[in-house]
């Protein structure tokens, strides 16, 4: 039985949105005082030229992870020569 103190799903709703939004609005107003203090180093533009460098490799790991892997170039050129030869007559040879 639901005691008179228990909300109702309109009111669990209505509180849920609103601890999302006070969540969702701190996080944001972390994120822009980390970005200010950022902003005011003097080796801001190496920070963000690093920032970039480290995305990228993230990016390029993440790829690598997801991606089927390219057979090596060597053994594309040694599969060509075997082709090559097995259709080439005895004689050539």
């Amino acid at each position: 039985m639901k005691s008179p103190e228990d909300p109702g799903l309109e009111e669990q709703a209505v509180l849920l949105a609103a601890g999302l939004a006070d969540l969702a609005v701190g996080t944001v107003g972390s994120a822009v005082g980390a970005l200010h203090r950022l902003l005011r180093r003097s080796d801001g533009p190496e920070l963000v030229q690093d920032a970039q460098q480290d995305l990228m490799a993230r990016g390029r790991i993440a790829l690598d992870r997801v991606a089927p892997a390219a057979p090596a170039h060597l053994e594309i050129l040694a599969r060509h020569v075997l082709a090559r030869q097995a259709a080439a007559p005895a004689a050539d040879v």
